[in-house]
């Protein structure tokens, strides 16, 4: 299927590994020109290196903390015109509402919510202007389904979709879409460092603990980054334009809705 993106330019945050790779990754395998964004340089090189083999694409590093002004500036800089912005940053720890304070909610609200909003900010105008744009935020299945323990995650990822809800039916009447893909379970650094920290806790091997979550998938699986990147490609591609304001759950039947 040819997504007609052909010479596009995108802009892809927290690219260096995981879900945000397999986004650029398949960006690039379209004919997209990507840059990519982290704060690991070493990380980012070697993602760059990965995409520009497999796609022939033009990769640009920009090493920084999008999550700050200055990170922000550069990748822009970089990229001054994008026609795709894929925002993505880590997650925020696990743990117990009772011990975050103040600064621990603002720092979650920061990189999930307001960065995301403010790298809108400085591209839908652009965007609205050349008559094409396609901005996909990559949240979380706790947006639907919280996850008691991902407190700060579901509160500033679900900010950040209500204000997107608003927005995409703003923009949409000029070819610019604005959509969320929700991930599951997939295999990237994050989950296995969860698993790590779940086998340490309970003395059980890291591949029996994956094996059960797998199991209790409607798949019988945990997702491959490579699936989550071609579903971003989807949204980004031009016969996608009336695809508007939605929230793509790509969690292999986990989330248990007739509506979705």
């Amino acid at each position: 299927m040819d997504l007609g993106l052909q010479g596009r330019k995108a802009i892809v945050c927290a690219a260096s590994k995981g879900l945000g790779k397999a986004c650029a990754m398949s960006l690039a395998m379209n004919g997209v020109d990507v840059v990519i964004t982290a704060r690991t340089r070493a990380d980012l090189e070697a993602a760059a290196a990965e995409i520009r083999k497999a796609s022939g694409a033009k990769v640009t590093v920009v090493a920084g903390d999008i999550t700050t002004e200055a990170g922000r500036a550069a990748a822009l800089a970089a990229c001054p015109e994008p026609d795709i912005l894929v925002n993505n940053a880590g997650g925020p720890p696990r743990g117990d509402f009772r011990d975050w304070g103040r600064d621990d909610w603002m720092k979650a609200v920061d990189a999930n919510m307001i960065t995301p909003i403010l790298m809108i900010k400085a591209v839908v105008d652009g965007m609205i202007a050349r008559k094409f744009g396609r901005i996909v935020n990559i949240t979380s299945i706790s947006v639907k389904s919280p996850i008691s323990e991902l407190g700060l995650s579901n509160g500033a990822r679900a900010g950040l979709t209500g204000f997107v809800g608003g927005l995409a039916r703003q923009v949409a009447q000029h070819n610019v879409t604005i959509n969320g893909l929700l991930p599951g379970a997939f295999l990237t650094d994050r989950l296995r460092s969860g698993i790590a920290e779940a086998a340490r806790q309970t003395s059980r091997p890291a591949d029996e603990i994956i094996a059960e979550r797998a199991r209790r998938t409607p798949a019988g699986r945990i997702g491959n980054p490579a699936e989550f990147g071609e579903a971003c490609a989807f949204l980004c591609a031009a016969s996608s334009g009336y695809i508007v304001g939605q929230n793509l759950l790509l969690d292999g039947g986990a989330f248990n809705s007739t509506m979705g």
